[in-house]
């Protein structure tokens, strides 16, 4: 497989698996989390690239001690998880612009990991994104009705007998995983566009949450497939390339929903809206 094919793999992978999380992203309303998590990665890539070691186990390691440095910001009295999250955004990447400055002379260019550099992924990054696609595609497939519960009702949730930990845990750590992952692709900067932006689409235009969960990923493939091919025909970067295609296809959805509204009819997110409140009056 060449170079440009794999690109291609990579992004459709990366755009896949970043639509499925971001749907659990924007559902659960951790979109500032995770684009706090996307800057804050950026010392741990950069610490990696000093030892010499791999980066995205670096800004895993990163991933893993910014989550547990907010949740104890997020319990101070009178602070919360946007307070944390605003924190670590920007000490996170200052951190890690400091800690390049500090070493001018890696053997690797960390700025890549600002805005990606997809036509550089290898096969093990490649085969990294399939294996957390295939654990974000269990993991809902398999517990999608407690995280769908626990997301929309979760007073319920907790009287069911249910415990919540567990299901937060695993969004946190399908979030870290993605934001890791796309880093190569689109960089730390840009991953939050890929993530959000194909989630916010699909609840724009899907009924029901599972559509969401269908649509969003091919959305998101969909964007990285033409970011890809687009950043080829006009010769500029492939990340911002990939970004900006998320945004437009959220415009045009946005856009879409506008008319349908405008001819009278109910729109998809308004009959999302009903089917969670018949979910609530229902448990």
């Amino acid at each position: 497989m060449g170079y440009f094919e794999q690109a291609l793999l990579a992004a459709v992978l990366i755009g896949a698996v970043s639509g499925l999380v971001g749907t659990l992203v924007v559902l659960r309303q951790r979109t500032f989390f995770a684009q706090a998590l996307t800057h804050a990665t950026f010392p741990g890539a950069v610490g990696a690239a000093i030892l010499g070691v791999s980066i995205p186990l670096g800004a895993a390691l990163a991933s893993v001690i910014i989550v547990g440095v907010m949740t104890m910001i997020g319990r101070v009295k009178r602070q919360g998880n946007q307070v944390a999250s605003g924190i670590l955004l920007t000490a996170g990447f200052a951190l890690g612009v400091l800690l390049q400055g500090l070493n001018p002379s890696l053997p690797v260019k960390v700025d890549s990991y600002l805005v990606g550099s997809i036509l550089t992924v290898t096969e093990r990054d490649v085969t990294l994104v399939a294996v957390v696609l295939v654990f974000a595609v269990l993991a809902i497939v398999f517990l999608g009705k407690q995280i769908m519960f626990s997301t929309f009702d979760v007073n319920g949730f907790r009287a069911a007998g249910y415990r919540e930990w567990p299901i937060e845990l695993l969004t946190l750590v399908l979030i870290t995983a993605t934001v890791v992952t796309a880093m190569p692709a689109v960089g730390a900067i840009l991953a939050i566009a890929l993530i959000a932006a194909p989630a916010a689409a699909a609840r724009l235009v899907s009924r029901t949450t599972t559509q969401m969960f269908v649509i969003a990923p091919l959305l998101g493939a969909l964007s990285g497939l033409a970011g890809v091919l687009f950043s080829r025909s006009f010769d500029v970067a492939a990340g911002p390339a990939i970004a900006l295609t998320a945004a437009a296809l959220f415009l045009l959805a946005l856009l879409l929903r506008r008319l349908v509204r405008a001819g009278g009819g109910p729109g998809p997110a308004d009959a999302n809206r009903r089917s969670r409140t018949s979910l609530r009056l229902k448990s």
